[in-house]
């Protein structure tokens, strides 16, 4: 469990570090520039304690992970994925048994974001992809199942922000200037998925 949960950590990391600049483009559009750089510090202060992180069980890393992005990553994308994540490790089994115990960890760390950001999907948020992709996941018939059906609701989920006017941040205050532009905090959710899809799909062997 130990390699499997500093594969995960590596894989986040890697892609939120390799998109950086196009999530500070995404923000500078309908934010105020930094989630990119934001979240690449989050990463890598949670990528430089890998090895204490993956040494816990599933629940207490991703507790670890999410105090770590709640201290480092500024603005409002540090409490909503922090919240995200310690909701999830608070209510993951011991270790989990099958996907049913993952999906039930995710829809708790979605409604901790929901109460967090006081929002919903359809507002233009990283919510427009957990939701969908929180409702994939417990539709799955297993891993292989999970692995193909939650990257796709992600997909969409990310691309469905394109036409949304923006009622939640600073993306509010641009009303319907903010129509036509994804959300950056919807696409880091949408790299990070991909990214956790991707090492299970390696640890299948598809």
């Amino acid at each position: 469990m130990s390699s499997l949960l500093g594969h995960l950590i590596d894989a986040c990391a890697a892609t939120i570090v390799e998109h950086t600049d196009e999530l500070t483009t995404l923000d500078q559009a309908v934010g105020d520039g930094d989630h990119g750089l934001n979240m690449k510090r989050g990463f890598e202060a949670v990528a430089l304690d890998r090895e204490a992180t993956a040494s816990l069980d599933p629940g207490g890393a991703l507790q670890k992970a999410g105090m770590t992005l709640v201290m480092k990553v500024g603005g409002a994308s540090g409490p909503l994925y922090g919240s995200l994540l310690i909701a999830m490790g608070k209510a993951m089994s011991e270790p989990p048994q099958d996907v049913g115990d993952v999906a039930r960890a995710l829809a708790a760390g979605v409604e901790a974001v929901k109460a967090r950001g006081k929002s919903h999907s359809g507002e233009k948020t990283m919510l427009d992809v957990l939701v969908p992709v929180a409702g994939a996941l417990a539709e799955a018939d297993g891993l292989r199942d999970a692995i193909e059906r939650v990257p796709t609701a992600a997909d969409r989920g990310l691309e469905s922000t394109r036409d949304m006017k923006a009622t939640k941040g600073r993306a509010s205050f641009l009303g319907e200037r903010s129509i036509g532009h994804l959300d950056p905090g919807a696409r880091s959710s949408q790299l990070l998925v991909h990214a956790v899809c991707h090492v299970f799909k390696g640890e299948t062997g598809g």
